[in-house]
């Protein structure tokens, strides 16, 4: 992740302070160091592990007859032809490759997991009929499934034993004004967008919110023992201006987290589309959804954590939040 750092130092319009590790902020500095960030992303590397074996020992505890993912579509399955405001994907089943480059070298494995279209039918028509135009989908259209679903399904199966949960995606258009116009990726610096160039925008936190509380009434009154995932980074070098793309907002991301630590949910309701563009906080718009379910479950997490970074392009946040 520190190879998007590198490309975003050649910005032509970064300031020159900027421009060398001299002029960033101290933790910055520290985490780069004097080997740009090795020793640090392993550090980085073994927190993020520690918390994944955590949810996934949670998960386990609990067995759910299937997992829903809240998760972003960065230009995947969702291109020009169609860009839903957030759609069911009710498939039968599943199949992925793993990523490019992972760190168990594994380029010949195919994931293969068991959808819940049902599951996925009933909330949909639960969802239309309380209000949300829900779109959803059977198969695929360009992309078997994007890679916040994809990589949460592998991380959560990091030692490889098997990961046989049913599972419902439920893709968000984070990326909002920028899914098509920037394919959901890393500013183009030769380009200057206007307002007229970018695209419409996502859904406001409030109404993802809203969308999050009705899934969990619908999964409440269902016979069916579900879990609840949202799967992105907070926010995201590459997308926030405040910071000339250099490293992530984390005093805004640290607002959310406190809030959601202490189940202060009208923080995350009442939040600003403008605010999540401001601070490059896009994909935190899926966790908008997990927020709305908590507040309707009246829960207040049980663990929490939040693992900082200043170079490797985003923050992460766990969560775990059990049944009474």
């Amino acid at each position: 992740m520190a190879g998007i750092l590198k490309a975003m130092l050649r910005n032509p319009h970064l300031p020159p302070e900027l421009g060398q590790p001299g002029g960033w902020p101290a933790a910055m500095q520290a985490e780069w160091s004097d080997d740009e960030g090795t020793k640090a992303a392993a550090e980085h590397r073994d927190l993020l592990v520690a918390e994944f074996r955590k949810i996934r020992a949670a998960l386990d505890d609990f067995k759910p007859d299937l997992v829903l993912i809240w998760g972003d579509d960065q230009y995947e399955n969702f291109r020009e032809d169609v860009i839903p405001p957030y759609c069911i994907c009710a498939y039968d089943s599943f199949e992925f490759g793993m990523p490019s480059g992972n760190l168990w070298g594994d380029t010949e494995t195919r994931i293969k997991l068991p959808g819940h279209r049902q599951a996925g039918k009933k909330l949909a028509d639960y969802l239309i009929r309380n209000g949300f135009d829900t779109a959803y989908s059977y198969k695929p259209l360009h992309d078997p499934l994007g890679h916040a679903f994809t990589n949460g399904i592998i991380y959560l199966d990091y030692d490889r034993q098997g990961f046989d949960y049913p599972v419902l995606p439920f893709a968000i258009n984070c990326y909002g004004r920028r899914v098509i116009v920037q394919k959901g990726g890393r500013p183009d610096f030769e380009r200057s967008l206007t307002d007229d160039e970018l695209d419409p925008s996502a859904p406001t936190p409030a109404r993802l919110f809203d969308l999050g509380a009705a899934t969990a009434r619908f999964f409440q009154e269902s016979p069916w023992r579900v879990a609840i995932l949202s799967s992105s980074s907070w926010s995201h070098a590459f997308l926030t201006p405040k910071t000339h793309y250099l490293y992530p907002d984390t005093d805004a991301d640290l607002v959310l987290y406190e809030a959601l630590r202490t189940g202060d949910y009208g923080v995350w309701r009442d939040y600003s589309p403008e605010a999540v563009e401001e601070s490059g906080q896009q994909e935190v718009l899926n966790w908008m959804c997990l927020a709305g379910a908590l507040s309707e479950l009246g829960r207040v997490p049980a663990h929490t954590s939040f693992v900082e970074t200043w170079i490797f392009n985003s923050s992460k946040c766990f969560l775990i939040s059990p049944p009474a």
